[in-house]
């Protein structure tokens, strides 16, 4: 392992060597990292998912790096051009694109007015003109090329500034120094263009705006991006050219005085105007957007994580209720085990449909026939007057039940797929989607592990973003929340069990098979049975899968079956005869003599005390409601609770009973200062919130997670600070102005 990378790596996680040394062995014998996040803390000293992730991922990269470097310094090399200099160059690059910019100049280029120059024979020319001649004539110097493919001086002139704008446009340090300065001093600058249509008004904001290029924030980028793409606007960035285009010339000149001079500076402005700017514009952009991308994944990857997290509502039966205003409303009946009992059609939104009070009928029998505890109603099309007719009929006939607003982004999707479809081949698209409405609300995770994350919508701009990139991300995101909470390996989907560590879709589906045929797991070591599942695969995914009311009860826990007889001891060691036992206490006083170190311990512990633990139980899960709100029914200052539904750079989209989500403004927050919502909110939080204003007209409604009061006294805080920023702006600019027009005025003596 190269020693350095190790070195980098520890030093950006803040960890010790030898951490990250166990952690790429143990990646390098084909372990997981969910395996290894679970089972080998000894080796690691606890690392997390996301830690070992950017290891594995870091030292990849570097590695890729190296390799990068060793070729271009051998093509270099090949070319007679090497020097220790540039070696060490070389070497000294942290990214990617350093090499390749350092590299730029000895690469093999397509065709350019520049390697047309150099084939016409005149890199010479060229060459002497950067030699900084102090006497004789450069027109005599351009005659001698003069030939039958160079017909006049000036065409020889003209090639040789070619060769010297490239030179310039491929001087490495230099495109760093102008690259750093057009970040740090330049603007970017957008405007409407003349044909634009943007019907809606989406982009107004961007219709004539200016703003710093190192203060934009990444949701506008992404904005921005958009609406280039979609011709509404023209974008540029806006930075001091002609302090560039003199220092491009000041370093080929190097401070002396030269004949060439004049052909010097055209031929660097050439290269500045023709070349080097267009191409760092280009660099900043991609990296502005490179950047912007990246948050809206994390984004992305983190919501999608706090959704899947939410915690079952256990051992109820659900009517599960996709709202529709002209083709119905669809209601199926699914048992504590997400058997669907019942479906059924109502219409009574639609005018050719029956009456309101006959649907009510209709809903109410449902409940009483199958005991239905809870209604899940999805957030689509008539969702509210869906919620109203559900607590109309929970409060006319006086039911002891509770209803949940449930998002049902993606059920249209798992509906029409072909594992929908074999499973209730009997029932529509639409009956489907309430079928998976209701288990949602009864195991969200379970359901949703069957939808593309794409197709759930808790993330920002998700259509602009790099789908590999995208996918790999919420891949990790769903592999972290599934192994954490494990599966029940009786009752898992294929799509479930997939996402267990050590299994495919392959290994997955012969599990299922071997289940169908051979009747229920009794013991974990059954697996080994299983068609296509060795050896190495059952040690990374036996601890993950779980196995209720089987022949060994550490099968039911997340206790590894390496470490069942370590278990034992501890059970022994402390006197418990059974998993849960609450009367038992587990001291430490017999742990010294067990020789079981310290992280297995205190998982093997905590396994003993809540062999049923669910990861998913220290979170919220849906808010349960009996009666409805209306926007009429809203009051500045009123205080509500709602369900995150989203959380984006710039806020919290909270569903608050209304027929679109309130937002909560990022500076309507805390009183704390914090970078980015998600330090405060997270998807599916039961959150309490205050109206602050309310826009009947657009129907829309913002809110605070401050009450007003303290809201009104972040505000004045935040006035303040700006205000004694611009005080303490004015003064210093005041005093270098004055301190400029007394030099301009009487010299600096």
């Amino acid at each position: 392992m190269n020693e350095q990378i190790i070195q980098n790596i520890a030093k950006e996680l803040n960890i010790q060597l030898d951490q990250v040394e166990h952690t790429l062995s143990l990646l390098q014998e084909g372990n997981t990292v969910p395996f290894i996040a679970r089972y080998r803390k000894e080796a690691t000293k606890g690392l997390d998912e996301e830690q070992i992730l950017f290891i594995r991922k870091h030292f990849d990269y570097q590695n890729k790096l190296a390799e990068r470097k060793e070729a271009v310094l051998k093509l270099i090399a090949e070319q007679g051009k090497l020097t220790p200099e540039l070696e060490k160059e070389v070497q000294a690059c942290e990214k990617l694109s350093q090499v390749e910019d350092i590299y730029r100049p000895y690469a093999q280029k397509k065709k350019t007015r520049a390697t047309e120059a150099v084939k016409k024979g005149l890199q010479p020319l060229a060459d002497w003109l950067l030699g900084l001649p102090i006497e004789g004539s450069i027109e005599e110097m351009a005659e001698k090329f003069v030939n039958d493919q160079v017909t006049n001086v000036e065409e020889a002139l003209q090639g040789a500034r070619d060769i010297i704008a490239e030179f310039v446009s491929d001087k490495a340090k230099q495109r760093w120094r102008f690259k750093e300065f057009i970040l740090t001093s330049g603007q970017i600058q957008t405007k409407l263009k003349k044909d634009a249509q943007d019907e809606k008004h989406t982009y107004e904001m961007y219709y004539d705006r200016i703003e710093k290029i190192n203060h934009v924030a990444d949701h506008r980028i992404m904005a921005i991006d958009r609406a280039e793409k979609e011709k509404v606007i023209t974008v540029s960035l806006v930075y001091d050219k002609e302090h560039l285009e003199q220092e491009a010339l000041e370093e080929l000149l190097k401070g002396e005085k030269t004949i060439a001079q004049e052909q010097l500076a055209f031929a660097s402005k050439d290269g500045c105007e023709r070349l080097l700017f267009p191409s760092i514009e280009r660099e900043i952009r991609s990296d502005l957007s490179e950047r912007a991308q990246g948050k809206s994944i994390e984004i992305f990857s983190m919501n999608l994580e706090k959704l899947l997290s939410q915690a079952p509502l256990k051992g109820r039966v659900v009517l599960g209720f996709d709202p529709g205003f002209f083709n119905g409303c669809k209601l199926a009946v699914i048992d504590e085990t997400g058997k669907m009992l019942a479906v059924q059609k109502i219409f009574p939104f639609s005018k050719k449909g029956e009456e309101l009070e006959v649907s009510k009928k209709k809903l109410w029998q449902l409940i009483q026939r199958y005991q239905v505890q809870i209604v899940a109603i999805g957030n689509g099309t008539a969702s509210r007057e869906s919620e109203k007719l559900v607590a109309d009929v929970i409060r006319e006939n006086q039911l002891d039940i509770s209803y949940a607003i449930v998002s049902e982004a993606g059920a249209s999707v798992w509906s029409a797929q072909e594992e929908a479809r074999a499973e209730f081949p009997d029932l529509a698209v639409e009956e489907r989607s309430a079928v998976s409405i209701g288990r949602r609300l009864l195991d969200p995770l379970a359901e949703l592990i069957k939808i593309d994350p794409q197709s759930i919508g808790v993330g920002q701009y998700q259509h602009d973003l790099p789908q590999k990139k995208l996918t790999e991300r919420l891949e990790e995101a769903t592999m972290k929340v599934v192994n954490r909470t494990g599966a029940d390996l009786n009752t898992a989907s294929k799509e479930l069990l997939t996402h267990i560590s050590g299994l495919n879709a392959g290994i997955a589906q012969e599990i299922v098979k071997y289940r169908n045929e051979n009747g229920r797991f009794t013991n974990r070591n059954q697996l080994l049975k299983v068609k296509k599942l060795g050896p190495k695969a059952y040690t990374q995914s036996a601890g993950f899968l779980r196995i209720k009311g089987g022949e060994e009860p550490l099968d039911q826990t997340s206790i590894h079956p390496e470490s069942y007889e370590a278990a034992r001891q501890v059970m022994e060691a402390y006197g418990i005869t059974q998993l849960g036992q609450k009367e038992v206490t587990m001291d430490g006083s017999k742990d010294q003599l067990l020789g079981i170190d310290a992280y297995t311990l205190k998982d093997i512990k905590e396994a003993i005390r809540q062999p049923l633990r669910d990861y998913r139980d220290q979170f919220d899960g849906a808010l349960l409601k009996s009666d409805v709100l209306s926007l009429e029914d809203l009051h500045v200052g009123d205080q509500l609770s709602g369900t995150v539904r989203n959380v984006v750079d710039f806020g919290a989209f909270i569903d608050i009973g209304l027929h679109e989500d309130g937002l909560a403004h990022i500076s309507h927050m805390a009183m704390k200062k914090f970078n980015h919502p998600s330090e405060i909110l997270s998807v599916g939080d039961i959150v309490t919130v205050w109206v602050y204003e309310i826009d009947i007209n657009r129907n829309r409604v913002q809110l605070s997670l401050l009450p007003l009061e303290k809201l009104k006294e972040r505000e004045a805080q935040v006035k303040y600070r700006k205000s004694a920023k611009n005080r303490k702006s004015k003064k210093k600019i005041t005093m270098e102005d004055a301190l400029s027009r007394l030099t301009a005025r009487f010299g600096k003596h």
